[in-house]
């Protein structure tokens, strides 16, 4: 199996707010590795797609659709609709996702 996979507007804005905050504080072989490793987890959900765990936090709320893949130390948070993997949200493990969830949620309203 082999899906499309869409990096929604929210997540392609976390990819580049991830990369200016690893070059600032880190440098560029670091943001390779990362990216590399997120390209990476990308590849696996475009073949694999049900491999990826269903989000813990979502999954308290009934929201099964969502899952998620690590890559390095990210979170791809995705959704599997028909032939099309939808990347919701790329973020650090250490990150309060439900409070980062919020905060999106109230932006978009």
């Amino acid at each position: 199996m082999s899906l499309q996979v869409v990096f929604l507007a929210s997540a392609e804005s976390d990819l580049q707010d991830l990369r200016s905050y690893v070059l600032h504080h880190f440098d560029r072989e670091t943001w390779r590795t990362s990216y590399g490793k997120i390209k990476d987890a990308v590849a696996r959900i475009r073949h694999h797609p049900y491999a990826g765990k269903v989000v813990p936090e979502l999954e308290r709320l009934d929201m099964v659709q969502y899952r998620q893949v690590l890559a390095g130390k990210n979170r791809i948070v995705y959704e599997v609709r028909a032939d099309t993997a939808y990347i919701h949200l790329v973020c650090d493990t250490r990150r309060d996702l439900q409070g980062l969830l919020m905060r999106r949620l109230m932006r978009s309203s």
